[in-house]
């Protein structure tokens, strides 16, 4: 083997997987290095993909021709859109997936991916010529040259792992921790910090008293997470399982909090405030008497149980008191404890947009090296990293979406110009354009990016097209379709509207809260006649979100023009921003570190106030 490449990509969990793939779909040589071929594409913590704000990320990432989508929908054993009681901007597709078929999916779609090559071993030093990276050496001693480097390491680099006041070296339980980088970069004039996450205990099915328990049955309709009409559910679909912890487990769990590594000083890194330990939640949340917690199945043919809602790091003895004293868990067995692991991670700040550091040239970030969580936030910055680690090394331009493009887009922006004080998880609260960035409609958003990079194949192609035609037919039939009081006015009656007075067009109708298009079929036959040869549900669905809430997309297409002329206002690169004092001493120092192109990116970064913008717009002559 002659180890030159164009690419190499270190770590194949799931921001390693995407960028991997994406580098080497656009044509460059690619070798993704993995500690353990058998771990690719491993679920760490929970057995489930999606949820708030991570699902349209999901489906951003298949609109874009990534490979998460499909992955999961191979894998799943259960399918729920979540936040249906909302509106569409709120629709957040969640899928439990079988954690073995998960990693087979990912293997067979890397290993059928030309110009990928994929080597098992671990990286502990980057070769640096000329300020830009060339390179990598390993454990087993061995240097290989690429022309770019991504950067996926996950919790491995000197992750460290606590169950009570035990500490064990390590990236993910009985895995080896990775060195040697942190250190090189640190020695570079990277700023880098530790974060901890946990997870919770595992527990065997057999010792579950399913009978005690709440049960979470999935959606039986056809959504699934890609839009390819062929890849959808395969295997036995399962339930998860709704139970709750009492007074009688928070004082089990309240006796071994001086052996809780979280409140003994033990960990003093940055936890997320978003998915607490159980031990945080009866501190913290003192006052409630329960907490929610959901059995969720690792697989098929698996006995494993997987406790979301009871992360924890206390001893082992602790969690199985606790676990006992909650109803279904009385004679639980467990398989292994639950842990929190610290690691490290480096400020997102020093990256530009397209995940290259702003230090190294051709180094690229992606994942929880940058301080996110989640599979999903990984993966969808291991898609950018991929892409422009490509474009890069290639002189093409850029690949970087925009805020009411793609909530990949919001995340990146956050990270780059916000940096993160605590695990960073994507919230819709996050995009102030949601209501453009739905999960139906990340195809019509972001496909045709994917066919100009050279991400989406021919088949992918041809489904996104007919799509489009099959939504514009059926608008368009809609909206020139005639129908007559006499008509419809007492089947409008029945659905508790009112009847019309004149003629309408079909499409007013749809815009009744009260109307879907597929009821509206059953009045009007000649509508029922389209959709039959449509055959698409979701073409049906997008056709009546685009006509439901028509007024609030274009006012809000109207308010993320406004904001894109803000981001047309370019900044000058390398500036030296303490040639202008009338930029508060903040400012200054925040512009200076973090050199946002544009004028919205500056006005997006903590404490540069409007004032500040005012200032800059003015220096460009605006």
């Amino acid at each position: 083997m002659d180890f030159q490449y164009d690419i190499i990509v270190v770590g194949a969990g799931h921001a390693g997987c995407e960028a991997a793939h994406a580098a080497a779909r656009l044509g460059s040589r690619t070798l993704l290095i993995t500690m353990d071929m058998n771990k690719i594409g491993q679920m760490s913590c929970n057995p489930a993909v999606g949820g708030i704000a991570k699902g349209q990320i999901v489906r951003e990432i298949d609109a874009l021709g990534g490979k998460m989508g499909e992955v999961t929908d191979h894998s799943a054993i259960q399918f729920r859109m979540l936040n249906r009681s909302k509106g569409p901007a709120m629709w957040s597709p969640r899928s439990q997936s079988d954690r073995k078929r998960f990693i087979e999916q990912w293997v067979e779609a890397l290993s059928t991916t030309d110009n990928l090559c994929i080597w098992q071993d671990t990286v502990t030093e980057l070769i640096i010529r000329d300020g830009a990276v060339c390179g990598v050496k390993t454990l087993l001693g061995i240097e290989m040259s690429g022309r770019a480097v991504v950067l996926t390491n996950g919790t491995f680099l000197n992750g460290l792992m606590h169950v009570g006041r035990t500490q064990i070296q390590g990236g993910r339980i009985s895995e080896p921790a990775s060195y040697g980088l942190t250190e090189q970069l640190r020695q570079l004039g990277f700023k880098t910090d530790r974060m901890k996450t946990g997870t919770p205990a595992r527990i065997d099915r057999r010792s579950i008293d399913f009978t005690e328990l709440q049960e979470q049955p999935g959606d039986q309709d056809w959504h699934h997470f890609s839009y390819l009409p062929t890849v959808g559910r395969e295997l036995k679909q399962m339930s998860c399982w709704i139970t709750y912890t009492n007074a009688e487990t928070h004082e089990a769990l309240r006796a071994g909090l001086e052996d809780s590594p979280l409140f003994n000083g033990q960990i003093q890194s940055i936890g997320p405030r978003y998915c607490p330990s159980i031990e945080t939640k009866i501190v913290t949340f003192a006052d409630k008497p329960s907490h929610q917690l959901f059995l969720e199945p690792e697989g098929v043919d698996s006995n494993e149980y997987y406790i979301n809602g009871f992360s924890s790091s206390l001893p082992w003895q602790v969690q199985l008191a606790g676990l006992r004293t909650i109803p279904g868990l009385r004679n639980v067995v467990m398989y292994r404890p639950g842990y929190a692991i610290e690691y490290d991670f480096f400020d997102p700040t020093q990256l530009h947009h397209t995940l290259e550091t702003c230090l190294i040239k051709h180094l690229f970030f992606a994942g929880q090296i940058n301080g996110t969580t989640g599979y999903e936030e990984a993966a969808g910055q291991g898609l950018v990293a991929g892409v422009n680690a490509h474009q890069t090394i290639n002189g093409l331009p850029e690949f970087v979406m925009q805020r009411d493009q793609s909530y990949i887009g919001v995340l990146v922006d956050d990270l780059v110009c916000k940096g993160v004080d605590e695990p960073y998880r994507m919230f819709t609260s996050r995009a102030e354009h949601r209501i453009l960035l739905r999960q139906d409609n990340a195809d019509q958003r972001l496909t045709n990016e994917g066919i100009r990079l050279g991400l989406v194949d021919e088949e992918r192609k041809r489904v996104f097209e007919q799509k489009q035609a099959a939504i514009a037919r059926l608008d368009a039939y809609l909206g020139e379709t005639l129908v007559q009081p006499s008509e419809i006015s007492s089947w409008l009656e029945a659905q508790s509207t009112g009847g019309l007075q004149h003629s309408c067009r079909l499409r007013e109708l749809v815009t009744r809260p009260q109307i879907t298009i597929r009821a509206l079929a059953q009045a009007v036959p000649a509508l029922q006649e389209i959709l039959d040869e449509i055959g698409s549900e979701e073409v049906i669905e997008e056709t009546e979100i685009q006509i439901k809430y028509e007024g609030y997309i274009l006012r809000e297409q109207q308010a993320a023009e406004k904001l894109q002329r803000l981001d047309r206002i370019a900044l000058p690169e390398g500036y030296d921003y303490n040639q202008l004092q009338s930029l508060s001493t903040e400012a200054r120092q925040k512009l200076n570190r973090i050199q946002p192109r544009t004028i919205s990116q500056a006005s997006r970064i903590p404490g540069v106030s409007p004032n500040d913008i005012s200032v800059l717009l003015v220096m460009m002559g605006r």
